[in-house]
């Protein structure tokens, strides 16, 4: 029994002196700090989506397809309502050309909500939008909606439209 009380002693030394070496060692090699957590930019990406929003507005009442086209990312996707869907600059500057040369396209939108993910690089809107164009008879018809754009922060720090989806509902 003695042998055992012993042993057991032994056994409890050692882990204590290894447990006090491996502290030992930790003190002089501190565990490296956590990279400072990146400033918080949401209102000003929110305020800045806002601002593009309005220019982009003006934008489609001067009706130019090239300019209009300019705030999507290069790989963004316009889903216009009764147009197929438009993949990149190309095609989205074609399907605007169609849009804008309606007779009696007139077109506004305005965020209801912006909502900035916590790191900066995405963002969603959900707004309201009038899509005016003349019927077969030369009527205006104006159609009131809904819709959603994706944001991507583009590398420089400017926002362009990933995907912009209108709805044809109230």
């Amino acid at each position: 029994m003695t042998h055992r009380l012993s042993v057991a002693f032994g056994f409890a030394s050692l882990l204590i002196s290894a447990g006090t070496v491996l502290s030992a060692c930790n003190m002089g090699n501190p565990q490296p700090s956590q990279p400072a957590a990146a400033p918080d930019t949401r209102a000003a990406d929110e305020a800045q989506i806002r601002s593009i929003d309005a220019e982009w507005v003006k934008t489609l009442a001067g009706k130019n397809a090239q300019a209009s086209s300019s705030y999507y990312a290069d790989d963004g996707v316009l889903m216009a309502p009764g147009a197929p869907l438009a993949s990149g600059k190309e095609e989205i500057q074609k399907t605007w050309a169609g849009l804008i040369g309606t007779p009696g396209f007139a077109l506004s939108f305005s965020p209801t909500k912006v909502s900035v993910s916590r790191s900066g690089d995405l963002a969603y809107e959900i707004g309201n939008y009038e899509l005016t164009t003349n019927d077969k008879k030369g009527k205006a018809q104006t159609t009131k909606a809904k819709y959603v754009v994706v944001w991507g922060k583009q590398p420089g720090g400017k926002w362009q439209a990933l995907v912009d989806a209108p709805t044809t509902t109230h």
